[in-house]
């Protein structure tokens, strides 16, 4: 949860990383993100918010919840389907007394858009070429006569010794 300015879970990395209202995860080990909640104002519904903000949501791996005040649906639903926003759910809320209401007003059936990744292709593999003027490797014929003699090897020459340094005098 991001309350206000907090900035608790974010959803990316680096610089890009933003930080919605609310970030459900998946209880398995991998914590995978399940749903993005971003909650707005009357003032806050508008055309800088929803390319800053919702146009990135929607395009996490998570399902896109939008939570809006009751008289700003149309407004949300019109900014969204004007740049492209994909949002699974659209909630309104008002409050009666001293206590909140939500209503779910707009559910999306399709599918989200999946953008192809492109991948390119990997070179095609090709055997290592054969040397044109190599011939082909005849055998020798064992070797008769005297055995080889075996050559010793020459020793390294020993280190020669450093000499101790003496501790200056005060």
């Amino acid at each position: 949860m991001n309350p206000g300015v907090e900035q608790n879970a974010p959803v990316g990395t680096g610089p890009t990383a933003l930080y919605p209202d609310l970030v459900l995860t998946s209880q398995d080990r991998g914590h995978r993100l399940q749903i993005v909640v971003e909650v707005e104002t009357g003032e806050s519904v508008n055309h800088l918010e929803a390319l800053a903000q919702w146009a990135h949501f929607s395009k996490v791996r998570a399902a896109f919840h939008l939570y809006v005040p009751g008289g700003m649906v149309d407004v949300a639903r019109r900014l969204c389907e004007d740049n492209h926003i994909y949002v699974a759910e659209i909630w309104s809320y008002h409050t009666v007394g001293d206590q909140v209401r939500f209503t779910l007003v707009h559910r999306n059936r399709e599918a989200p858009p999946v953008q192809p990744r492109i991948r390119t292709p990997a070179p095609p593999r090709t055997p290592p070429a054969v040397r044109a003027s190599a011939a082909p490797r005849t055998r020798q014929p064992p070797r008769t006569g005297a055995p080889r003699k075996k050559t010793a090897r020459s020793a390294k020459p020993a280190k020669k010794a450093t000499p101790v340094r003496k501790q200056k005098r005060k």
